[in-house]
């Protein structure tokens, strides 16, 4: 993430590596060290917590929006959307943020806004990020996810397709692609995008995600099928 990445440039003056390393003292680069360390370390809500104490002792605007930014980013990774929502807010005011910096930004908010159930805000989040994103296969990987919420077939495969043009292989967008033409009830262009995804790479998450996806959809009618083994699908307890 762009952002990120900024913040951990701002505090590369010191060569921590993780936090508990980091210098004493209350300027930002310190913060910025403890919360780039904390992130390494797999502790979101605590470097979440430190870039906005970077951001309150930040030297002018830019390094304080990038502080909150950074912030924002790292309340959704620890699954807190609201405070998510409330950094990346104040990141967004004026113009510490410019270009792809903004871009990443606005999507983080969208990404808030979806996981606060607020898809009208996500939606208009999504559309000014892609006047300066529009080239990050991410963008349009969340716009489609929201769209299928949004319940717009029309608006979910156009994403995704547009998401798929910049990142052919990406094993992520393809086990997307299985959602939306699976949602867009076109089930066999579905097993393609999920078998796909699961020949990627069958060990990872995503591989494994795709492997249960596939086992849910109907059998092939046709012999030699792609795909893995398909098993029962698990019966939910009623």
């Amino acid at each position: 993430m762009i952002l990120l990445a900024l913040a951990a440039a701002l505090a590369a003056a010191s060569p921590a590596s993780t936090e508990s390393a980091c210098p004493d003292g209350a300027t930002a680069e310190a913060y910025a060290c403890r919360a780039v360390g904390a992130n390494a370390e797999g502790k979101s809500a605590a470097a979440a917590e430190a870039f906005e104490q970077a951001a309150l002792v930040a030297k002018d605007s830019t390094e304080k929006a990038h502080m909150l930014a950074a912030a924002g980013n790292m309340w959704i990774a620890a699954n807190q959307p609201g405070r998510a929502a409330v950094a990346l807010d104040k990141a967004l005011v004026g113009s510490g943020l410019q270009a792809e910096q903004r871009g990443e930004a606005l999507l983080d908010r969208a990404r808030a806004a979806e996981l606060q159930n607020d898809l009208k805000t996500a939606r208009t989040r999504i559309a000014e990020a892609s006047q300066t994103i529009s080239e990050d296969p991410f963008l349009w990987y969340f716009s489609a996810a929201l769209a299928i919420r949004e319940g717009n077939t029309a608006t979910a495969k156009a994403d995704i397709n547009r998401a798929l043009s910049l990142a052919p292989g990406d094993q992520d967008v393809l086990f997307e692609a299985g959602h939306v033409y699976q949602f867009a009830g076109e089930t066999e262009k579905a097993r393609d995008y999920w078998t796909r995804a699961w020949t990627a790479n069958a060990n990872t998450k995503v591989g494994r995600a795709a492997q249960e996806a596939l086992n849910m959809l109907p059998r092939q009618a046709a012999d030699g099928a792609s795909g893995p083994p398909v098993k029962p699908a698990p019966v939910k307890p009623k």
